[in-house]
């Protein structure tokens, strides 16, 4: 199942893909549609097989939330990683760093950055909550 959900994400050039019975794929940036799905349909993350290309601690808060069974990540940070193992997902990735890279890769992603002494995804939620109000 999981090896199916990683050729969708890179053969459709998704950014993330996830199932739980049905298969949804999004192409947006940062957490914002994990955020969606989280506070629109947050049933449906409850067990669900995620693949991302790019998760860090924010995108890790968001799943941990929402219940995620098991992860495939091919950019994962240290942080995503650590809160991910403590919640025990499941994780497979390709590739680990310290931090995930802003866009521009002149420093670290603003929702790594805010969550960075978050402990728990607890405290996560309502910084990218700021965050995401932010945005708007």
């Amino acid at each position: 199942m999981m090896e199916d959900l990683i050729r969708l994400l890179h053969e459709g050039d998704h950014s993330l893909v996830v199932a739980n019975g049905d298969v949804c794929t999004f192409d947006g940036r940062g957490v914002n549609d994990l955020y969606s799905l989280f506070k629109e349909d947050p049933g449906f993350l409850k067990g669900a097989s995620v693949a991302d290309k790019v998760v860090g601690k924010g995108a890790a808060a968001l799943m941990i939330l929402g219940g995620v069974g098991e992860l495939h990540a091919d950019l994962i940070s240290e942080p995503a990683l650590a809160l991910l193992t403590t919640a025990r997902v499941r994780v497979l990735y390709e590739k680990k760093v310290p931090q995930i890279r802003n866009r521009a890769r002149t420093g670290c992603c603003p929702v790594e950055k805010l969550c960075r002494d978050a402990a728990t995804a607890e405290e996560c939620l309502p910084l990218i909550e700021e965050f995401m109000n932010s945005i708007k």
